[in-house]
């Protein structure tokens, strides 16, 4: 029993290294001060997303400054912040960017214009 807990935390040690050492395209604190990273992978996947080619300054603004946050029903882990651009087409008119909460860091999953704020209320 205590190798298998032994090797357990060697391994969740050895995958917690991984995501930190990651390439980090940045890292921003949002309003309630947790740390939000958006890795080199998860840009590129990003930048296939339409009017999100230099996805980077306008990620932080929706980060630090969001219209909206909601939750994700199936798990509340993940939070989406929205940001409103009244000058976008209606069907693109807000940028969601869904982040993955582990300990009060977070991880941005993906981000995409989309025509409606979906999702559960954040309770804060």
């Amino acid at each position: 029993m205590l190798d298998f807990r032994s090797d357990l935390v060697n391994n969740i040690y050895k995958i917690r290294l991984v995501i930190v050492f990651m390439d980090k395209i940045f890292e921003i604190t949002d309003k309630f001060g947790n740390k939000i990273r958006l890795t080199n992978k998860q840009y590129k996947h990003i930048q296939k997303h339409p009017h999100l080619h230099d996805p980077i300054d306008v990620l932080k603004l929706a980060i630090r400054n969001p219209t909206a946050i909601r939750y994700n029903e199936e798990d509340e882990s993940i939070k989406y912040f929205y940001k409103e651009f009244k000058e976008m087409l209606p069907e693109e008119r807000y940028l969601l960017i869904s982040i993955k909460f582990l300990n009060k860091e977070g991880f941005i999953i993906t981000a995409f214009y989309t025509n409606k704020i979906t999702g559960s209320k954040w309770k804060i």
